[in-house]
């Protein structure tokens, strides 16, 4: 997919959230700021996690990631880890192994956080096309299977009703942030 990307000639990617391809991503595209799914790290974390204590455990790691700066984050995040690491040594192992590619996060206002902190969207975007060609096993060309996908995706954001709320403000913060890259 990088490949395409650069094929076509997209140069800069502002800021990116992945999981994963870290290298690949600064090797293609080296001016993006890297930045891991913050939900799936609190999924992974969780997953570690008894049910009896899940509620409070997504509690303390809202306040990693809701924190006003990357200080008061990376020390909210020390603090979740030294509550937690005797009953659950391996809940906190993600954060602390990447907090260098959390941290992107905090350059950002909130309104900006939200619109760049996960990958679901992507994903869903990816699991219907995969459901709407799964009957189609070969296309006849390379074109076909373009103009399937973009069908498919035409169909799909009829049914996206969200806005990005304070797109404006968002936008603006992005265009100072990455001046003259930004279209």
């Amino acid at each position: 997919m990088l490949n395409n990307l650069k094929n076509r000639g997209v140069k800069d990617i502002l800021t990116l959230c992945a999981d994963g391809l870290a290298g690949a991503i600064s090797a293609a595209f080296p001016m993006t700021d890297y930045q891991r799914c913050i939900v799936h790290m609190v999924r992974d974390t969780l997953q570690h996690v008894s049910e009896k204590y899940r509620k409070e455990f997504a509690a303390g790691l809202k306040t990693i990631y809701h924190a006003p700066d990357e200080e008061t984050g990376h020390e909210n995040m020390l603090e979740a880890k030294s509550k937690r690491d005797k009953i659950y040594p391996a809940a906190m192992k993600r954060w602390v192994e990447h907090w260098g590619a959390v941290c992107p996060v905090f350059k950002y206002s909130m309104d900006v956080r939200k619109a760049l902190y996960t990958t679901n969207a992507i994903e869903s975007l990816n699991s219907q096309c995969r459901r709407l060609n799964s009957s189609r096993s070969v296309f006849p060309s390379e074109d076909a299977l373009k103009k399937a996908l973009f069908l498919a995706t035409m169909q799909i954001t009829k049914k996206w009703v969200n806005k990005v709320r304070n797109w404006g403000q968002i936008y603006g913060e992005l265009a100072i942030a990455f001046e003259g890259r930004m279209p």
